[in-house]
């Protein structure tokens, strides 16, 4: 990966569009599968979306190849998508945007109230 691609995001750009290309050759319920995956992923998301890349490269795998082998997709995921993707993202306890955030906030909140107090 070369710098301009990087800081561009290129490279990524290039990647979601080789995901969208796979994801369009599933069966139709795998596809809105892929649709909720990607929705529940994005929480967990750092500010550029290449932490999840991989993740999403193997869940799109797995879609790929129960989709070959005939599997019904509620066979796969379960009926609990959202923990499904928790558990792909590193599990029930993964940090979120809106955790990152809230934890930021509150050092900064208890910083300036430091300074104040003391």
């Amino acid at each position: 990966m070369n710098l301009w691609d990087t800081v561009t995001g290129n490279d990524i750009t290039r990647e979601w569009k080789a995901f969208e290309v796979r994801a369009g050759a599933l069966p139709p319920e795998y596809g809105a599968a892929w649709e909720q995956i990607k929705a529940q992923l994005f929480a967990y998301s750092d500010f550029t979306g290449r932490n999840l890349t991989p993740i999403l490269d193997g869940a799109l795998g797995l879609l790929e190849e129960t989709a070959a082998d005939g599997l019904d997709v509620r066979e796969v995921l379960g009926d609990d998508v959202p923990g499904f993707c928790a558990a792909l993202a590193g599990g029930e306890g993964a940090r979120s945007h809106r955790d990152r955030w809230r934890e930021q906030l509150n050092r900064n909140v208890a910083r300036k109230l430091g300074r104040l107090g003391g």
